[in-house]
């Protein structure tokens, strides 16, 4: 699981041959620091299969804007540059298996 630096655009990312998870989350979001646990599972079990990235929205506000993040924490999964899934919220990790499971 990595923390989105300047050195990688946003369109780098997201343009990767394979599946890219993206959580925008800010350090203040209650729900983002239980959801953190949760991706480190997930990242940790699909190795390999999909990129789990993480964006702070205050650090990167063009980054959300841009994807029109209006809400932390919010999970996007991009497939050769497209979004193809997005939700918003808190979820357990057999949730977000299961949710993510047919873009892998």
């Amino acid at each position: 699981m990595t923390t989105k630096t300047n050195k990688t655009s946003l369109q780098e990312l997201i343009n990767s041959d394979k599946p890219v998870l993206i959580d925008f989350y800010a350090t203040w979001c209650g729900p983002c620091k239980m959801l953190n646990p949760v991706l480190k599972e997930f990242a940790t079990q699909n190795s390999g299969k999909i990129q789990v990235v993480k964006i702070d929205v205050d650090k990167n506000p063009a980054a959300a804007k841009a994807l029109q993040v209006r809400g932390v924490p919010t999970l996007m999964v991009f497939k050769k540059g497209k979004s193809v899934w997005r939700q918003s919220g808190y979820m357990s990790a057999a949730q977000l298996q299961a949710q993510i499971n047919p873009y892998l």
